[in-house]
């Protein structure tokens, strides 16, 4: 594999990353977050992940990666009107990026392969993002591994009880009544060909009464009109909005 020398500007428009990161920046904890990339092309998956940590903590001027994790090395991005370096070591785990921001912040960042199953993935993101976690990043998947394991099992206890020496499951929980609709209310899920949206006015609503505008005019250029959560989850929480919050909120 031969690193690239030139400054590569990515092929389409960023993508909205699977992100989640650890709201309080604690010093007792490893990690800054968790990210799980859809594939192992830098010029794919870098730009929509540096795009969202520079909401957060300031412009991004270098990425530190593993050297053998990518399809290819390119040594410098250009994305947002400036050159980001890049940084390949084969002595950076696989499963850790850092990213040292303008002001000398540095990101830590569990990096969760692309092939790996949805609810183990989340599971280590959301450990890699927590307050106080003390897992290093090459162990964080197996640990989340046994704690997706102690769910199930405990699911399974719980849905299975004993008669007679057989077993029998357990009722199905009765679906909760449908919310009565309010004015102004997005249309929630009626059936599986149907996809509950949040409209991007609402989501840049509630930022600009934060009075993030900078979040709020990002959101405004690069989300659409209506905005799946499901796609974009990692962005709704590295923006920490509520998902019961936005649905409730009324339309202007």
């Amino acid at each position: 594999m031969t690193p690239s020398t030139n400054a590569l500007a990515p092929p389409s428009s960023p993508s909205t990353p699977r992100l989640r990161i650890e709201p309080t920046r604690s010093t007792r904890t490893l990690l800054d977050g968790g990210w799980w990339p859809r594939s192992t092309d830098p010029l794919a998956e870098l730009p929509g992940l540096v795009l969202a940590i520079d909401l957060l903590h300031g412009p991004i001027v270098r990425l530190v990666l593993n050297a053998d994790t990518w399809d290819d090395n390119p040594r410098h991005l250009a994305i947002a009107g400036r050159v980001l370096r890049l940084g390949y070591f084969a002595s950076q785990p696989a499963t850790l990026l850092t990213a040292i921001c303008l002001n000398d912040d540095r990101i830590d960042l569990l990096v969760v392969p692309p092939e790996t199953a949805a609810g183990l993935a989340e599971t280590a993101m959301a450990l890699a993002a927590s307050a106080g976690n003390l897992v290093h990043s090459p162990q964080l998947l197996a640990a989340a591994g046994t704690i997706s394991e102690a769910r199930v099992d405990s699911a399974s206890r719980h849905s299975w009880e004993g008669e007679g020496g057989l077993l029998r499951a357990a009722p199905a929980p009765a679906a909760p009544p449908p919310r009565r609709q309010r004015p102004g209310d997005v249309p929630s899920i009626t059936t599986k060909e149907q996809t509950m949206t949040i409209a991007r006015h609402t989501i840049v609503s509630a930022l600009r009464q934060r009075g993030q505008h900078a979040r709020a005019d990002w959101v405004e250029r690069e989300l659409p009109t209506q905005v799946d959560p499901s796609r974009h989850v990692g962005l709704l929480a590295t923006l920490r909005l509520d998902l019961a919050e936005l649905g409730g909120s009324t339309a202007r």
